[in-house]
């Protein structure tokens, strides 16, 4: 017997999914995140799931974890004191960035900080030109002093950024070797091997925010190392990336800038793979946990994949699911602005002192009181009964609210959770509707611990008329780790016009490319059998800002290959812009492969169709607060366990379960497929 473990460690609770190789059994855990030190929590709930289970930590064959350590580093600016050596006249490009206010049309818009300040920002006489060639050589002394004087200022971390570093990598090895020498303690992110891509500011943002989170995350894998050793825990571990798949703890540690989507970025694997086994391509994922909820459009199956992304005011160029974050989750903490109308998130109460409810001294109402309060909540306890929660509490923090407010309590929890409703709606309309999709023609898979509790209000919000609830959606995250296979992304710049003279620095790029997927296949110890590579060529119209990553047709590169780009670009471009330039000539930028793991992964089974009676599954009935029927109505109750294949329902119902909680409103008519998924439509 061989147990499968993912953990995804979240800002309120840290969730655990096993998964036994030998049976196919999967069984979920959850428990409480502790915040000043996640890897604790993380030990507590590895060891309550396997002594649930009954499996011992010798027993386990692969460990995934997601994480929120970088992200929320990078939020709060609790990263370390960085320096940054860079070329003589640029120290201040981290700071001047593209000349672009945060949000054009508000002039009271706030940049975020400057992630290393003017006076630990260091420059050296050194000068690449854009072919590779030295117009300056690196002055070795100068940057040795520079070094000494990082150190002495008490720096953890040091980035280096030359001018096109990422063209000819001389100077920068050079550098790294005196970084060694001079203060080998430091962490140095160096940034042709953070991000070894054009564009000069968006690539030293990158190395920047790499060095910043580097001794953060580096001291948290250690930590959780130790930890999971402690435990007896002896295989090895994972970390997912915002790419989707997973890294080993020393590279993670090397390159944390590529962890700063962890731990949604499993969420959308997981929904990616149930709704494939369902049969339903087109879907959005709505993910919303106890801090933020975030949201991924998939269309025919697939996320796409973006090279660069501006990650909470910092850009940052590593492959990432397109993902879009919102701070609105069940911590979010309701208040009244200076205009006196009420406001929800994305100041959140997390995990301690957490919700009112929790009893642990915080006062400030919360969307889980409001949902507490209105009833679509368990008002006695969370978690299968082992959280024991205080409707008392969260009944007087509405009512502080509600007073201040010169509204009737129950309307005020239900515009508490209307206004969190609007703010998630927003953020899916950005990632579907303003780039040209309906969210109409989807469907809204719910997850995340209160993702179902506020599906149908949202898809209602939305028009959509599909909503499937996973089997585990409070845990879908954790589950994702066992769905997705080990991967690592390369990738080098180098501008050419699509013609027969680019052919032979393709193969170059390619060759090298290849050569350092297969480093990275014998250093993870997969075998030739489970490789997989897929190369792709990043291309625009000279004179365009932006690229299209465009799939470098299989076999050997020739003339051939010419053409089939140049068609495959032209396709795209019409696909995105609505039209392509035939006549003008077309550029290759950045050259691309994806190398990926293939590994054992957790397996859906079909169940056998028990009819469509589902009162068997009803364990009570509670009255909910719900606006449809104009308010408190007596809804049945069904444990979700007790839910068998083919059974159906009709709202207004609550289906309770450890990991969350579904709210099924009037109008809305329930099945459960072959799979176990909830699948609600509106009627």
């Amino acid at each position: 017997m061989a147990w499968r473990i993912g953990v995804d460690s979240g800002g309120t609770f840290t969730d655990v999914c096993l998964f036994d190789d030998a049976t196919g059994r999967v069984a979920v855990w959850k428990v409480s995140s502790t915040p000043a030190d996640p890897s604790e929590g993380i030990a507590r709930g590895v060891t309550e799931g396997l002594a649930e289970v009954g499996a011992a930590p010798s027993e386990v064959a692969y460990f995934g974890h997601g994480t929120t350590v970088a992200t929320n580093a990078l939020i709060q600016h609790r990263g370390v004191k960085t320096g940054l050596i860079t070329t003589s006249g640029f120290r201040d490009l981290l700071e001047i960035g593209r000349q672009k206010r945060p949000d054009l049309y508000d002039m009271q818009a706030d940049k975020p900080p400057t992630l290393v300040p003017r006076d630990l920002r260091l420059e050296v006489p050194e000068r690449m030109r854009h072919d590779g060639s030295v117009e300056i050589p690196l002055d070795e002394d100068t940057f040795r002093q520079a070094v000494r004087t990082l150190r002495e200022t008490g720096v953890e971390a040091v980035a280096v950024c030359f001018l096109y570093g990422f063209v000819q990598t001389a100077h920068e090895q050079a550098a790294a070797r005196i970084l060694a020498e001079e203060f080998p303690q430091a962490f140095a992110s160096i940034s042709h091997h953070v991000a070894p891509e054009f564009r000069e500011f968006e690539r030293l943002s990158t190395t920047v925010v790499n060095a910043y989170l580097g001794p953060v995350m580096r001291r948290y894998i250690g930590r959780l190392a130790e930890r999971l050793a402690g435990l007896g825990v002896t295989a090895t571990p994972h970390l997912t990336q915002s790419n989707g798949g997973v890294i080993g703890f020393g590279q993670a540690a090397r390159l944390p800038v590529r962890t700063v989507l962890s731990g949604p970025s499993t969420g959308v694997v997981g929904a990616q793979a149930i709704g494939r086994v369902v049969g339903i391509e087109e879907i959005i994922t709505f993910d919303m946990g106890g801090t933020s909820t975030d949201v991924a459009l998939l269309a025919g199956g697939h996320c796409r994949l973006t090279g660069e992304a501006m990650v909470h005011g910092y850009p940052i160029k590593a492959p990432m699911l397109d993902i879009h974050t919102v701070g609105a989750g069940g911590g979010s903490i309701a208040f009244i602005d200076n205009g006196g109308l009420l406001k929800v998130g994305p100041r959140s109460a997390g995990a301690d002192p957490g919700p009112v409810c929790y009893g642990r001294g915080n006062e400030e109402a919360t969307v889980t009181d409001a949902n507490v309060v209105l009833g679509t909540l368990n008002p006695g306890f969370l978690l299968g009964g082992r959280m024991k929660v205080r409707r008392d509490l969260a009944v007087a923090a509405i009512d502080r609210l509600a007073s201040a407010l010169g509204m009737e309590r129950m309307a005020t929890a239900q515009g508490i959770v209307s206004v969190v409703t609007a703010n998630m709606a927003r953020a899916i309309r950005v990632i579907s509707v303003q780039r040209g999709h309906d969210p109409r023609d989807y469907t809204l898979v719910a997850f995340g611990g209160a993702g179902p509790l506020h599906a149908a209000r949202l898809a209602r919000e939305l028009e959509i008329r599909r909503i499937l609830v996973p089997r585990n959606p409070g845990i879908l995250c954790a589950m994702g780790l066992l769905l997705t296979d080990l991967r690592a992304d390369f990738a080098v710049t180098r501008l050419a016009v699509l013609a027969p003279a680019a052919l032979a620095g393709m193969r170059d790029a390619f060759r090298n490319l290849d050569a350092m997927a297969t480093e990275w296949f014998d250093a993870e110890g997969i075998p030739s059998s489970n490789r997989r590579t897929v190369r792709t060529v990043d291309m625009r119209y000279a004179g365009q800002n932006y690229e299209l990553p465009i799939p470098l047709p299989e076999g050997d590169i020739g003339p051939a290959t010419l053409g089939v780009l140049g068609e495959r670009f032209a396709e795209a471009h019409r696909r995105m812009y609505g039209f392509a330039a035939e006549e003008d000539p077309v550029q290759l930028v950045t050259f691309r492969a994806e190398a990926s793991g293939l590994v054992p992964k957790a397996t859906f089974e079909a169940q056998a169709d028990a009819g469509p009676d589902a009162t068997a599954a009803i364990v009570g009935s509670r009255d909910v607060w719900l606006p449809e029927a104009g308010g408190f109505t007596a809804c049945p109750v069904y444990d979700r366990e007790r839910l068998r294949a083919g059974n159906r329902f009709a709202g207004p119902a609550i289906i309770e379960q450890m990991d969350a909680t579904t709210v099924v409103p009037p109008g809305w008519v329930g099945r459960v497929e072959p799979f176990l998924n909830v699948i609600l439509e509106a009627a």
